[in-house]
């Protein structure tokens, strides 16, 4: 009888531990569009693979009355599971218990699921949805938040770190998922401010609504902090799994690999067609990734914010690859600061976790004007030139038309290192483009000429036979092959190939110093 008297105590004990905040704040959580914190990880995980860590933790506060009420789970439900069938961790804040505001035994929880992640080489993923560092708790709640902070730069570019935003995030609690490699919310029910409206107000006396200030659409198109935003959390949990078949599960795996069934020879015609024969009209870049890729399948990565640039994740022959790729529908495809960023980053992601890197290149240049220089291109697009050079993963750059300057150096050139050069017979590789060229060029010839303009339209038409195309890079060996577009796809499944054993040693140092 003794032992199953214990055995009914630890299961009401158990089932108040998952019971969250009661029903009344369950029923005001659902009614805000959001799930509980074991309802999202129930929505992620393969059923049945959740195992929870620390359910009868409590918080150790004895100020302000805290020590009577001590909740089991104190507020962050954590442990392991599987996707797919793959391992990882995951913590899930649950606003149901003191608005999910941390303490140190919260903490606590979260870094011991950290650990066993960076431990048995697994990814981790955060839920937030939390009111921020629990007052009562004093410089304890700062304590643990720094105690995260720290392990998520130690385990960063070691296991793939994600977040997901489903509620508030202030304050303090913002620089975990910022540190994170990518960041997810929902739009209307997440938001991320270090500072609310009211000390917004009392500060800068601008007003401004809780979205307007930190909503999702704001981190996903203005700030870049948020590469999605989602409808809803149900599509946010699909995405999510989506996003996790394409990276591995630490940076000492290869890449993941799923059955492909799309001819490696497939042909795409219309992609001989594709590049305007003005070559200041712009087209859809997307439309040769979709092409190019397993099943036509392309997972973009940041879409609403610098859209002048393109990065995401696809598949070639079954392999996922990391794709950069400039976007002349937006902005002539033009390299700025955000766009800098944005690909930098990415790349870095990339060659940290082993996946390779494609990249499509038709770039006219740096966006010129004072917006730019003020706000630092010398040194973001240093950033991205950075990026690039220290990858030592394969590496592969195709050029669809324009490569010119200092931005065909910046976007994976051979003398960056990039292990595959490609171009299509519509490519123009020079410093500039033939209006500037030729007026540098030729402006004593052009000044003396009787008909300028009859002068100046034959000069620009010398320019482009010389630079207007891809074989004066050819004969250097910048530029490794001239290839029928339509072949792209079969060219880079077996130069891919080819560089599977690609091994690159560099020099002995503690770390390098990218310009921040």
């Amino acid at each position: 009888m003794g032992i199953d008297r214990k055995l009914l105590e630890l299961a009401n004990k158990k089932e108040a531990g998952r019971a969250c905040g009661g029903e009344d704040r369950i029923a005001k959580q659902h009614a805000k569009g959001k799930y509980t914190a074991r309802e999202r990880i129930e929505k992620i995980l393969d059923a049945g693979s959740f195992e929870e860590f620390d359910l009868f933790v409590t918080h150790r506060c004895t100020d302000f009355g805290m020590e009577n009420n001590r909740p089991l789970t104190d507020g962050v439900v954590t442990g392991y599971g599987t996707i797919n069938g793959r391992l990882v961790y995951i913590f899930s804040q649950d606003f149901t218990i003191y608005g999910g505001s941390l303490s140190k035994a919260y903490a606590e929880k979260i870094v011991k699921v950290m650990e066993m992640a960076a431990k048995t080489g697994a990814p981790l993923i955060g839920l937030n949805d939390s009111g921020g560092a629990r007052i009562q708790e004093g410089v304890d709640a700062l304590a643990g938040y720094t105690d995260i902070f720290y392990r998520n730069v130690q385990y960063s570019g070691v296991i793939p770190q994600i977040s997901l935003i489903l509620g508030p995030c202030a304050g303090g609690a913002v620089y975990s998922p910022s540190i994170t490699d990518f960041v997810m919310m929902v739009d209307k029910t997440s938001y991320m401010f270090l500072t609310g409206p009211k000390v917004v107000k009392q500060v800068t006396q601008e007003d401004v609504t809780v979205d307007q200030l930190g909503g999702a659409g704001i981190h996903s198109s203005k700030s870049g902090i948020s590469h999605f935003n989602f409808e809803n959390e149900d599509i946010a949990f699909e995405n999510l799994k989506k996003l996790f078949s394409y990276i591995p599960q630490s940076n000492r795996e290869k890449v993941p690999e799923v059955e492909c069934n799309d001819p490696i020879d497939r042909r795409d015609e219309n992609l001989n067609y594709i590049i305007p024969e003005n070559p200041n009209k712009p087209y859809d870049m997307k439309e040769i990734l979709i092409s190019v890729l397993d099943d036509n399948d392309f997972f973009e990565i940041q879409k609403d914010y610098a859209k002048n640039i393109i990065i995401g994740f696809g598949r070639l022959n079954g392999a996922s690859i990391g794709i950069i790729a400039n976007q002349p529908k937006f902005l002539a495809g033009v390299l700025d600061n955000n766009s800098s960023m944005k690909a930098a980053r990415f790349v870095r992601f990339c060659d940290a976790f082993n996946i390779p890197i494609v990249v499509f290149e038709d770039v006219p240049g740096f966006m010129p004007g004072t917006v730019q220089e003020y706000n630092g291109i010398i040194k973001n697009g240093a950033k991205l030139l950075y990026a690039f050079a220290e990858a030592t993963v394969p590496r592969i750059t195709v050029v669809t038309r324009k490569a010119y300057g200092g931005a065909y150096c910046v976007m994976n050139s051979k003398h960056l290192g990039a292990d595959i050069n490609l171009a299509w017979p519509t490519a123009e590789i020079a410093v500039m483009g033939p209006d500037g060229a030729v007026e540098i060029i030729y402006n004593k010839e052009i000044k003396n000429a009787e008909d300028k303009t009859a002068k100046t339209l034959e000069l620009k038409e010398q320019y482009k036979e010389l630079f207007a195309n891809p074989y004066n890079a050819a004969k250097k060996g910048y530029i490794d092959d001239v290839i029928v577009p339509a072949n792209t796809r079969m060219r880079l499944i077996k130069a891919l190939k080819m560089l599977q054993t690609k091994k690159v040693s560099s020099p002995d140092k503690k770390h390098g110093n990218i310009p921040l």
